[in-house]
């Protein structure tokens, strides 16, 4: 799911990919709340996962939306 996630934000959000650690926070990746509104969206068109904008927010750090991402494709 890391790699996954990785290639979204440096595709769709313009993210270096040296940036993209699992300790990353969202304000290292300077991830605003219109781009966590549009990685949920991309989540859940490429990938099928349904995460809301407020609960990527939630998650401190990348390492956390992975689990989260992990978590909701067990489920589907």
């Amino acid at each position: 799911m890391l790699e996954q996630l990785k290639e979204i934000l440096v595709s769709k959000l313009k993210v270096t990919p040296e940036q993209v650690v699992p300790e990353a926070t969202h304000e290292e990746l300077e991830l605003d709340s219109l781009a966590v509104v549009e990685l949920s969206l991309v989540l859940e068109q490429e990938l099928g996962l349904t995460i809301s904008d407020d609960e990527l927010l939630d998650a401190p750090t990348i390492g956390d939306m992975v689990a989260l991402m992990d978590e909701r494709s067990a489920k589907v």
